[in-house]
């Protein structure tokens, strides 16, 4: 499954929910919790030995976040991976 999530403050019971495996590509406001001082920071580190987590990299450039400020192991991606990601996932859930 395919997690879209745009939310912020990230819901950390939205990253309960995924199940080993899926994918989560945060979006729009939800960019600004997956830098390394934010309170899902933990978490998020967690989550990447199960799922892949990515980050939307035209978000990160208006809110002006740099990729050494992400959780180290979050892949930042663009439009275009984005619309691999939905193709290659049937099911998705978007968390707004």
């Amino acid at each position: 499954m395919l997690h879209l999530i745009f939310q912020s403050p990230i819901d950390n019971a939205v990253l309960d929910r995924m199940a080993t495996g899926d994918v989560a590509v945060f979006l729009e406001s939800a960019v600004l919790g997956v830098i390394q001082k934010s309170k899902s920071a933990e978490l998020l580190s967690t989550k990447l030995n199960t799922n892949r987590l990515y980050v939307l990299s035209e978000d990160m450039a208006v809110r002006g976040i740099l990729p050494s400020e992400l959780v180290i192991g979050l892949e930042a991606i663009d439009y275009a991976e984005l619309v691999k990601l939905t193709v290659a996932n049937p099911l998705i859930s978007s968390w707004c």
